[in-house]
C-alpha cells in the first residue's frame, strides 16, 4: 500500500487574506499542510509565529517557498543567496523537507552566473532539503515576448538535482505538463496545482476551470515513484466574499484528492 501523497495549501493561495488564514482554512477544510509563501507580511518570515501557527491549528509547514518574486526582492536581506539561505534555515526548524526556488532573473548577474553551483552548495549545508527549481514562463507586454529569467525559463535545460512543477505556468508557456514531467523524472519533488487557459499569462485557476491536464498530471505520480506534495497555488483575490474563496479551496482540495487516488497508466 502506497502512502498518501500530501496536500498542501499555499498560503499565496488565500491572498489578499494574511499568512494565518492559510492555517485557518487548511485545517477547517481538511487539508494535509502548508506552504508557506515567504512575502512582505511578516508572519511569513517569522519562524516563531509560523510555528505557533502551526501548532495551534494542528496543520504542519511541508513546504517553503522562497521569497523570489519581484515584490519580495527586499524581504530579509537583499542578497538573493541569503534569502535562499534563511528560507531553508525556516524549513529545516519548521521540519519542511521542500524549498521551493525560481531560476535567477537576468538582472541578478552574480546570482545568475554561479546559480547551479550555488544551489548546489546550499544544498550540501542542508542535506534533509530538496531545492526544487521552478519552471516558469516567458512574459508578454504589448505584443512582445521576453523570458525575465536565466539561463531560461525551463529549468529542465539547465538541469537540476529537485524541480517543482507549475501547471498554471505550463499554460502561461504553453507548454505540455507530462512532458515536463517526464524531463524532470526522478527530480520531480514538489507540484504546484492551479489551472489555466493557455493565453499566455499566470492564472493560476482551480483546477478543471483551465484546460490543462491536471487530473491526468496527478494521476500519474504514483506510477513515476513521486514521494514528494501537492500545494494547491490558485488565485482568489477576486473571491467576492470568504464563503467563495473557501469553497474554490475546497473544490481544488476534493480535485486534488480524487486525481491522486486515480489508478494511473502504469498502475492500472
Amino acid at each position: 500500500m502506497t502512502s498518501r501523497v500530501p496536500v498542501l495549501l499555499s498560503s499565496s493561495s488565500v491572498f489578499p487574506e494574511p499568512t494565518a488564514a492559510a492555517f485557518q482554512l487548511a485545517a477547517a477544510l481538511g487539508y494535509d499542510g502548508v506552504e508557506v509563501m515567504v512575502w512582505t507580511d511578516v508572519v511569513s518570515q517569522d519562524t516563531g509565529a509560523l510555528r505557533g501557527l502551526s501548532t495551534h491549528y494542528d496543520v504542519p509547514v511541508l513546504s517553503v517557498h522562497a521569497p523570489c518574486l519581484l515584490v519580495t526582492q527586499r524581504v530579509w536581506s537583499p542578497d538573493p543567496w541569503e534569502r535562499l539561505r534563511k528560507a531553508a534555515e525556516l524549513a529545516e526548524t519548521l521540519g519542511a523537507p521542500t524549498v521551493v526556488v525560481h531560476p535567477p532573473f537576468t538582472w541578478q548577474r552574480d546570482y545568475a552566473r554561479n546559480f547551479a553551483e550555488g544551489l548546489a552548495t546550499v544544498a550540501d549545508r542542508f542535506p534533509g532539503l530538496r531545492f526544487a527549481v521552478e519552471n516558469m514562463y516567458p512574459v508578454r507586454m504589448a505584443g512582445r515576448q521576453f523570458v525575465p529569467y536565466v539561463p531560461g525559463w525551463d529549468p529542465t535545460d539547465a538541469g537540476y538535482a529537485s524541480y517543482t512543477l507549475d501547471l498554471s505556468h505550463c499554460a502561461a508557456s504553453h507548454s505540455d505538463p507530462l512532458e515536463m514531467a517526464d524531463r524532470m523524472g526522478a527530480g520531480l519533488a514538489h507540484v504546484h496545482l492551479g489551472d489555466g487557459t493557455g493565453e499566455g499569462r499566470d492564472e493560476h485557476l482551480v483546477p478543471g476551470r483551465g484546460t490543462q491536464p491536471c487530473g491526468e498530471l496527478l494521476s500519474s505520480l504514483a506510477g513515476r515513484g513521486f514521494t514528494g506534495s501537492v500545494a494547491v497555488e490558485v488565485a482568489t483575490r477576486g473571491a467576492k466574499s470568504r464563503a467563495v474563496r473557501e469553497a474554490d479551496l475546497r473544490a481544488a482540495l476534493e480535485f486534488a484528492r480524487q486525481h491522486l487516488t486515480a489508478p494511473s497508466p502504469v498502475d492500472a
